[in-house]
This record gives C-alpha cells, sequence and structure tokens, in this order.
C-alpha cells in the first residue's frame, strides 16, 4: 500500500476550512445538536467521540447537508452551504463521505464504482476517470481486485474502495461516519492504516469513531460530545489523560477498561 497524497491545498494550510456557528437541529421534540460551535482548520484531523445518541453522526452528516439544521450556519471554504439543486450537489462534489455501510454499486465493477462520481458530476473523461481510480486503487491496496464486483470482496476491502471512492473526487475534507463499525475486528486496521495515511497526508478529516487507538494516534483534535453538545475539546494527548470534565472522564473510565 503506497502514501496516498491529497489534493494540495488550494490556501495556507491551517485557515478555517468548514466553520459551524451556533448550529441547532431537533427531530421533533428531541435537541440532537444544542449551540454547535467548530471550526476545522484545513489540513486538520478533528476525531469525534462520545456515548451513542450524543449527535456524533448528526453533526457529521450537517457538514454535507444529508441532514439539514434548524438554525445556524455552516460554511466550507467561506461558502454557506446551498439548500438544494445544482449548488448543493457542488457542494457534496467537495465534501468526500465514507459511511458505515459502503454503498457501492453491486452491479458495477470496483473499478467502475470509483470512476462514477469523476465521470458522472465532475464530467471527467472516461480516460481521466479511469488512471485516477486505478492510481487510487493500487493506493489503498487493492488495484488487482478492480475488475471484481463488490460482493466478491470483504467488508475491510469494500471500505478502502469507498474510501478510494470519495477520494476520487478530490475533496476538500473527508467526513467519516463510524467507518469500521460494521467491521470484523481483523478488517478494521486496515481501514484505519488508510485513514492515518490519509491525515499524514494532509487531508482535512472529521472523524466520528469508537476506535480510541485511531484518535489518539491520527488526530489533531479530539472533540468530545455527550447530549447534543460539544462537552470539551483538545489534543489527544490532554483529553486522554487530562480530561476536564466529569462527563468525559466518566465515558473514558468505561471505554478504556475494555
Amino acid at each position: 500500500m503506497t502514501a496516498i497524497s491529497s489534493q494540495a491545498p488550494t490556501a495556507a494550510q491551517g485557515e478555517p476550512l468548514v466553520v459551524l456557528d451556533h448550529v441547532e437541529k431537533w427531530y421533533g421534540d428531541l435537541h440532537v445538536l444544542q449551540d454547535i460551535n467548530l471550526s476545522i482548520k484545513r489540513g486538520e484531523v478533528v476525531v469525534v467521540i462520545g456515548p451513542s445518541g450524543s449527535g456524533k453522526s448528526t453533526l457529521c452528516r450537517t457538514i454535507n447537508r444529508l441532514e439539514t439544521i434548524g438554525s445556524g450556519t455552516i460554511t466550507l471554504d467561506g461558502q454557506a452551504l446551498p439548500q438544494e439543486g445544482k449548488a448543493l450537489a457542488g457542494l457534496r462534489a467537495e465534501v468526500g463521505m465514507v459511511f458505515q455501510s459502503f454503498n457501492l454499486f453491486a452491479h458495477k465493477t470496483i473499478l467502475e464504482n470509483v470512476m462514477l462520481g469523476p465521470v458522472k458530476v465532475r464530467k471527467s473523461s472516461k480516460a481521466d476517470a479511469e488512471k485516477r481510480a486505478t492510481e487510487l486503487l493500487d493506493r489503498v491496496g487493492l488495484a488487482k481486485h478492480a475488475p471484481k464486483y463488490p460482493s466478491q470482496l470483504s467488508g475491510g476491502q469494500q471500505q478502502r474502495v469507498a474510501i478510494a471512492r470519495a477520494l476520487a473526487m478530490e475533496p476538500k475534507v473527508m467526513l467519516f461516519d463510524e467507518p469500521t463499525s460494521a467491521l470484523d475486528p481483523e478488517m478494521i486496521k486496515e481501514v484505519l492504516d488508510v485513514m492515518v495515511d490519509l491525515a499524514k497526508q494532509g487531508m482535512t478529516m472529521v472523524v466520528v469513531t469508537h476506535e480510541m487507538g485511531f484518535a489518539r494516534t491520527a488526530a489533531d483534535r479530539v472533540v468530545f460530545m455527550a447530549d447534543g453538545q460539544i462537552v470539551e475539546e483538545g489534543t489527544p494527548e490532554e483529553f486522554f489523560t487530562h480530561a476536564k470534565s466529569e462527563r468525559a472522564r466518566d465515558f473514558l473510565g468505561h471505554i478504556l477498561k475494555h
């Protein structure tokens, strides 16, 4: 598996790329996101952790408008998220997303799955899209599987294809919503290794995960959520060794015992 090079940053590293400002969201009477303020810098890896039902996945999904918000604003590279239509499709091309489920097209080969977005959305030529897809599959260690169909691959391999597919769009930011939670334990490492490579190459990443090892080693910043709120945030060192809030210490006490 060779190093994964992300696109060169379009502006100085460290500038805010994704900004959530006083974001609120309800599901009926349930207040799932409460006054969320979060700024993610270009090239930063932010890992969001917390108990189930804390709003982590919802937060992640608002960044490409898979979830709408009730109030507040979210901007990507200085632009407010569009509501709908072509502008929203354009935004989604800038934001790569990797889900728990791999969402690959079963009737298309691995190569075709990775080529599809660039051809349909970016209007790349098939030759250019195939070249790029082949490079990306090589980088996630799956070039020899290009002619196969998703059902012929393991879950870990399918998730690596999903990462390659998202990267093929050359996104400004990558969102990962619990990308290893549907995988058998022996497959988790192969996916996390690809994500660690991406982080080292400077890709801006927002990762919702239960993998504390990844949070410790790959994150620039850990954001801890509970009950729809950001309770605290800090470097992995600060958070895992000196968590400030009782809520975070209680969470870590439970999770690190197992």
